[in-house]
């Protein structure tokens, strides 16, 4: 077994690496100043970004739960691998061979690594088998519902051969355990033993918002099949149904770009509608659309804003009217906007394209429905609107859909389609939807349950905090200071952008001025926690610094350290913002050089002139007034 990674190896990986690029792939990452972008976080649900990223520093923090580090640590926490998972498989994005400081080889990996390898090769032992004689029911069914070979491969569509323990056997072969493949869900234990759980099957392979493998979903091709129509992989380590959306890992790039996202209903439906030229569509897999499934979505999208689409199709039948239903009661999780598309005669993409081609599944989704007027209309299917109690129940029961509209712009306009598709006076309906508008604001604060409590708590002032911003004694493991608890002082402003400047760009301004001006003492005891640590760090020049010192800022200051690492700088351009940040070390000495000499002006007062004591003071007084005309012709 070889030994741990080589330092040197560790941090040539995280030099090399993009750590916007890595988090990138989960959260739509936006500008938020020089070198800062911002996201919605993917460690708890909130409605307005406060993720931020700072690649050129390889850290993010998150304003609202405060979860922060650099890119080893993200890995850790989103895929639950261990630190040397996390480096060999960004080493592997890198194509970085590694060293192991006994000189081994690299060791097996072990966990969920293992399980994403099995996954890996079983999706390419099932595209083998594809072509194979056996595969003839499985080629007929794509090509009868018009998807060729090329869009079999673009997918990564294969086969499950029938048999009792082909893919077992392969795997086995290929140095995988029966533990490890029972665990990713790959074969099952029954009364005859161990098989496997895809057989006779056409398979798609699940994949991660990463483009890793983890799982399938299987079609049953023959009659003789007494499994379910969809068989999934059953849930693992790395896979999870409720979170899982396929197509995602494709449609990530454009749905991103486009703040739109089309929620189809199965494979075949991504695939006819990505080929069709809709290539946002994504499919739950074996699953309802739920809350996971929209976190998902919101961070991906960068869903923060009214500007963005989500546009769900269904089944005009029973089954997709109560699938819509379910999916409006969510719905107000979006900031998009979201819409119903109904294909005519009730066909899914995947017949409308084989009916009437790809053009017509394009313009299935420009005759998209507003979500609200589709469920409004469903709500009112089951009332008789003939009789006076069929069109009193349709008012109750449609008034609190009007009434759940954020929109006060869009409000009115839906309150005047309910009244005409009751046929009622436009002035009683506008009294039901109030009322129902008043009985919803006496429920709870669901907008204020969707927050942390640290959201909420940075709303209001800290009865724990001085007036300093500094935790009162005995509670440091209980308050963390933060930058928006700091004093509203000009001394912690300048103090709080020095820090921000030092972390983000000290390392490019001259050090002889750096080094002094992080050795002046500052005002704010949180602030002073911070500078204490960054005048001990050795050596700016080494890639990863300021990340490391933020580590070694002590408790409780290390958040707030974090905070100041990734929050914007105010400045236009990185140019701009390294002659700001210069600007404002000289600021912090020409505070330091002040200070001294109040001191060495009351001193004076008590001191005879023309004693030794005396001419010192003096002496250093003229020195001061150099010193500050030097520091001032730098700027």
């Amino acid at each position: 077994m070889a030994g741990r990674i080589r330092q040197a190896d560790v941090e040539e990986v995280k030099a090399r690496t993009n750590i916007g690029d890595v988090i990138g792939e989960r959260v739509a990452l936006k500008s938020a100043g020089v070198g800062s972008l911002k996201g919605l976080c993917p460690f708890h649900d909130e409605r307005s970004p406060s993720f931020h990223v700072r690649p050129q520093v390889g850290f993010y923090h998150c304003f609202g739960c405060g979860e922060s580090g650099d890119v080893y640590t993200f890995l850790r926490k989103m895929d639950h691998v261990s630190f040397t998972e996390a480096v060999e498989r960004l080493a592997g994005r890198i194509g970085y061979a590694l060293h192991y400081e006994d000189g081994g080889a690299a060791p097996e990996t072990t966990g969920r690594s293992r399980l994403y390898a099995a996954n890996a090769a079983a999706a390419e032992y099932f595209r083998s088998q594809l072509v194979t004689p056996d595969a003839a029911a499985a080629r007929m069914f794509l090509g009868e519902r018009g998807f060729d070979a090329g869009a079999a491969a673009h997918f990564g569509v294969g086969y499950a051969p029938r048999g009792w323990s082909h893919l077992m056997d392969h795997l086995t072969g290929r140095g995988f355990t029966r533990e490890e493949l029972t665990t990713a869900g790959l074969i099952s234990q029954g009364q005859r033993g161990v098989y496997d759980r895809f057989r006779g099957r056409l398979v798609w392979p699940i994949r991660d918002v990463t483009g890793q493998v983890i799982g399938f979903g299987a079609r049953k091709l023959y009659e003789d099949d007494g499994g379910p129509k969809y068989l999934n992989t059953p849930e693992t380590p790395i896979y999870r149904k409720a979170q899982v959306l396929y197509g995602l890992d494709l449609a990530k790039r454009d749905i991103s770009r486009d703040h739109r996202v089309v929620v189809v209903e199965g494979y075949t439906d991504v695939m006819a509608c990505h080929l069709a030229g809709v290539t946002t569509a994504v499919a739950t897999c074996g699953t309802a659309f739920g809350s996971d499934h929209i976190t998902v979505l919101r961070r991906v999208m960068g869903d923060d804003s009214a500007a963005g689409e989500v546009v769900f199709t269904f089944d005009p039948d029973a089954a997709g009217q109560k699938a819509a239903l379910r999916a409006f009661g969510d719905e107000k999780r979006f900031a998009a906007q979201t819409y119903v598309a109904v294909a005519p005669e009730g066909l899914d993409p995947c017949d409308l394209r084989m009916a009437k081609g790809d053009a017509a599944v394009r313009a299935l989704m420009d005759h998209k429905a507003p979500m609200f007027e589709f469920v409004i209309d469903q709500r009112l299917a089951g009332f008789d609107l003939a009789t006076v109690e069929g069109r009193a129940g349709a008012l109750r029961a449609a008034a609190p859909i009007v009434a759940e509209i954020r929109d006060p712009a869009l409000r009115p306009g839906y309150t005047r389609v309910l009244a005409r598709r009751l046929g009622l006076d436009l002035a009683e309906v506008s009294a039901a939807v109030e009322r129902a508008a008043r009985g919803a604001s006496r429920g709870p604060d669901v907008e204020a349950q969707g927050r942390t409590s640290r959201e909420r708590d940075r709303e209001r002032p800290s009865p724990d905090r001085t007036a300093e911003g500094e935790p009162r004694a005995g509670d440091a493991d209980l308050v963390r200071p933060s930058v928006a608890t700091l004093p509203r002082t000009a001394d912690a402003a300048l103090e709080r952008d020095a820090l921000t400047g030092f972390l983000q760009f000290g390392h490019r301004i001259d050090d002889a001025l750096r080094t002094r001006a992080l050795g002046q003492p500052f005002r704010v005891p949180a602030l002073e926690a911070v500078r204490q640590t960054l005048a001990a760090v050795p050596d700016l020049d080494r890639v990863g610094w300021a990340a490391d010192a933020v580590s070694a800022v002590r408790e409780p200051y290390r958040s707030l350290a974090a905070e100041l690492l990734t929050r914007a700088f105010p400045a236009l351009t990185d140019d701009a913002a390294v002659a700001s940040t210069a600007d404002l070390a000289r600021r912090v000495v020409l505070r330091g050089i002040e200070d001294e000499k109040r001191e060495l002006l009351r001193a004076i007062q008590r001191v005879a002139p023309e004693s030794d004591e005396g001419r010192a003071v003096r002496l250093r007084l003229r020195e001061l007034d150099h010193d500050r005309q030097a520091v001032t012709a730098e700027s």
